[in-house]
């Protein structure tokens, strides 16, 4: 064997993959700092505009979409229901009505969700969305691994309406449910101040803007339906009135409120 070709054999290919781990190194490198650039160009564009915003969510970097099927309620299901009557006439919905009404604490997040626990059907699903003092109306919505179910309607499954009275009493309440939940496959989300770069290209953001709130959660794709798909979804809340619902995955406005 000749060791001296042998010996120049092993240095030349060292040599090349020294090259190789250089240059990806560099390339790596060059792509961080093109991305902060980009952050920063973005942030700079809002920021002419006047556009200012809150701390934004770090968080998730990756997620999937989900699918699930609407809860039929059935007479077996509302057995354990006490103190009231039930209507399930309507496919999905759960109609209660309490025949002795049942005092509630309608500032305090942690006993609303101790009623709907103790009185509700899979109560412990649902966290707080909303509550209207002036209609006497507390909205809860299903979560999915601590993420909420966005969407707020009947129509959406994963909703209970409380209804008040002006005792604070809870008299009835309405509700949807979808009992278990699929994931798919994991997909890159796309990250919040690329979001409101989205939504200030796209005349959802304008001049002067301030986005009070941003935070995840789910979006169902087809909604008046038994199978819902939902997307990862970024909850954008600008001058704290408008509500923009942005697929986390590929970009598109899912829905709009004002």
């Amino acid at each position: 064997m000749d060791w001296s070709k042998t010996k120049s054999v092993f240095i030349i290919t060292f040599l090349i993959l020294n090259i190789f781990l250089g240059y990806q190194l560099v390339q790596k490198r060059d792509s961080s700092q093109l991305d902060e650039i980009a952050e920063r160009t973005i942030d700079e564009k809002l920021a002419d505009e006047g556009i200012t915003y809150e701390a934004l969510p770090k968080e998730p970097k990756e997620l999937s979409y989900i699918s699930g099927k609407v809860k039929i309620f059935t007479e077996d299901d509302v057995k354990k229901l006490k103190n009231q009557d039930v209507n399930l006439e309507t496919t999905g919905v759960l109609k209660g009505k309490f025949s002795d009404p049942i005092k509630i604490s309608i500032t305090d997040q942690v006993k609303i969700h101790q009623f709907v626990k103790d009185h509700l059907l899979d109560g412990e699903k649902y966290t707080v969305w909303s509550v209207d003092e002036e209609t006497g109306t507390i909205v809860l919505v299903q979560q999915h691994n601590n993420y909420k179910i966005f969407g707020q309607s009947l129509n959406i499954s994963g909703v209970i309406y409380l209804y008040v009275n002006d005792d604070h009493e809870v008299v009835s309440y309405e509700q949807t449910l979808i009992p278990e939940f699929e994931e798919h496959k994991l997909e890159e989300l796309i990250t919040p101040i690329k979001t409101l770069e989205n939504l200030y290209e796209n005349y959802h953001l304008k001049s002067g803007s301030h986005v009070s709130k941003m935070e995840f959660g789910y979006y169902p794709l087809v909604p008046y339906s038994e199978s819902q798909l939902l997307a990862p979804t970024w909850h954008v809340v600008i001058d704290d009135e408008t509500e923009v619902y942005v697929n986390a995955i590929e970009g598109q406005i899912l829905n709009k409120t004002e």
